[in-house]
This record gives structure tokens, sequence and C-alpha cells, in this order.
């Protein structure tokens, strides 16, 4: 009886040690198979990009025009716009996590004149959501969204006293909400009923001015100084964004942005809105064209202008703002 006894543990332990030795086999590999070790090489690589998506585009915008002994008249001008667009998306599962950088820049040069900017972004946006299950498009999600400049911009023909700069203004959006994301379209709306705003002015002459909504210098009767002016503003609101992206014909993308904003402790129902349409067309494909417009509100940001021709601006109330592009250029991807 114990020699059976001791048979059977015996046997169990042979089984447990083989059933443990049998799952380890994947994992040894023989450095000298090199064509196993490629294949399980490419197979785990594969496994890790599947998780990402990467897209990336530069691209240079060139208008120019000359004139020799051309009885119309005209000045000589050139254009130049740098962009660029990077994207870094990861999915797996029930999580989600989007991840965009937007850079662009553009200068003009006229014959007789400074040269002056006409383009001047850069955007950061990132969420982070998490679904239920694998079956829903709806997601619990963190977002933020930064924007400001890179350099100074002026009133043009002015050029001593610039009205904006690097982080004059910034913005920055932190929330948390929930976004619906269409599992075969290019289509995300987000909803934050909990949104901080925070913005920047950090250039003290500017935020002793109060401009971008901050809160002013305090200065006695006789204009000098008695507290200078604040250079972050926070706000706390509600926040809705909406992204589309479609072909809509053969060559031809649209792209749609839009940004709501609304404060709940300052003037609850007064909307912020930053709303961008693009269309590209491809020629091939190196070579498109694009024609976009933006249109900007913003009740804390004042416009100013030299109204009386005295040489100084002076700030009225907020306009609605409107920009739009038209270029054609050469745009790698990769």
């Amino acid at each position: 009886m114990k020699i059976r006894l001791l048979s059977l543990i015996l046997c169990l332990f042979s089984i447990k040690s083989f059933a443990s030795n049998y799952y380890q086999i994947p994992v040894i590999i023989d450095t000298t198979e090199a064509g196993e070790n490629s294949a399980l090489k490419d197979s785990t690589e594969t496994d890790v990009t599947n998780y990402w998506d990467e897209q990336n585009a530069v691209g240079l915008d060139f208008n120019e025009v000359a004139f020799v002994n051309w009885s119309s008249g005209g000045n000589n001008s050139v254009s130049a716009l740098i962009h660029g667009d990077f994207e870094r998306n990861y999915k797996k599962k029930l999580t989600n996590w989007k991840n965009s950088a937007v850079i662009r820049y553009g200068i003009n040069a006229q014959e007789g004149r400074e040269i002056r900017k006409t383009e001047d972004e850069l955007v950061f946006s990132s969420s982070f959501g998490y679904r239920r299950d694998s079956t829903s498009n709806f997601y619990y999600s963190a977002r933020m969204d930064f924007n400001t400049q890179f350099t100074n911009g002026y009133r043009y023909p002015e050029t001593d006293i610039p009205i904006s700069k690097f982080m004059a203004p910034g913005y920055l959006f932190l929330g948390v909400g929930a976004e619906f994301s269409h599992p075969e379209e290019d289509l995300t709306v987000y909803l934050s009923p909990i949104t901080q705003k925070s913005t920047f002015v950090l250039d003290q002459r500017l935020a002793n001015e109060g401009m971008f909504g901050v809160t002013p210098a305090v200065r006695d009767e006789d204009g000098n100084l008695i507290e200078e002016g604040e250079s972050v503003r926070t706000e706390f609101g509600l926040q809705f964004t909406n992204r589309f992206s479609k072909e809509v014909f053969e060559n031809v993308n649209l792209k749609h942005r839009l940004n709501l904003y609304s404060d709940y402790l300052n003037k609850f129902g007064n909307i912020d809105v930053d709303w961008q349409i693009n269309v590209n067309l491809k020629v091939n494909d190196f070579i498109k064209a694009n024609v976009g417009s933006q249109i900007r509100y913003d009740d804390d940001v004042k416009y100013k202008e030299d109204f009386d021709g005295d040489g100084e601006l002076e700030t009225t109330g907020p306009r609605l703002q409107f920009k739009q592009t038209l270029g054609v250029g050469v745009v790698y991807e990769f």
C-alpha cells in the first residue's frame, strides 16, 4: 500500500513537472534557430503595434507674385506657411487614448514693408477614455486641450508694441465627462460638465491692461501702479467638443472641429466658440490644396484699434473673429 501511494505521488509530481515545462516551451528560444527567432520577434512586434495608430504630416504652402515693368502696377510679395499635424492614438479593448499636435506658422514679405506674420498656432490635445464593455461606443473620458502661439503679434502697421506673445495668451482646458466615438466614421463627440479653463497672460504689461480676461492692474487717480494685474484667470464651466473627418469625394477630405465653452460662475450661457473647417484637395501623393475657415468668439478677448489716430490703441468690446485660408503646397505624410 505504501509502495502504491509513493508511486502515485511520484506520478503526480511527474505530471506537474511535465505540464510546467510544457507551458514554458514557447518562452525558451533557441538562438541558433534564426528563422524561428525572427518569426517570433515579428509576431511580438505585430501584437504591440496593432494597438497604436500613428499619423504624421508636414507641409509647406508657398505663394509668390513678381512684377517687371508691369503697367498696372503692384508690389512683389512672397508668402509661406509651414504646418504640421501629428497624431498618436492607442486603442486596446476597453481603453482609448488619443493624442494630437498641430503647428502652423506663416509669414508674408512684401516689397516696401516689413515682414508680417500671417499664421501662428500651437495646439496640443489629449483624451483618455474607458468603456464598460467592448460593444459600447460611449467612454468615460478625461480630456486636456492646450493652445498658444510662437511669436509676438501686432496690430499692423504698428510693430513697436505687441498685442500678444507666447503664452500671452495661453489656454488650458482640463475636464472629465463622456465621449461618443463612432465605430466606423472618424467622428467623436465629447461633453464635459466639469471643465477647468485657465487663461495665461505671462507678459506683465498685457496682464496689467487686463487683456484676454485676466484681472487688470489697480492704479490711482494719477495712473500710478498700486497692484499689478493677475497673469492667470481660472474658470469652471461646461465644455462641448465635436470632431469629424471624412472623404466626401474622391481625393477631397473634409475636417471639422468645434469647441464650445461656457463658464458657470461668470455669465453662464455666454458661449465661447472656436469652429474650424478645412477642405483638403489631393493632387497627388505630395501636392495638396487646402481651403479653410475659422470662427472664434470669446467675451473675454477685447478688440483693440487706434480709432482717433493718436498712435495708441483703444480697447473696445469683444468681436467675432474670422479667418480664411487658401493654400497650395507640398505635404509629406509618414
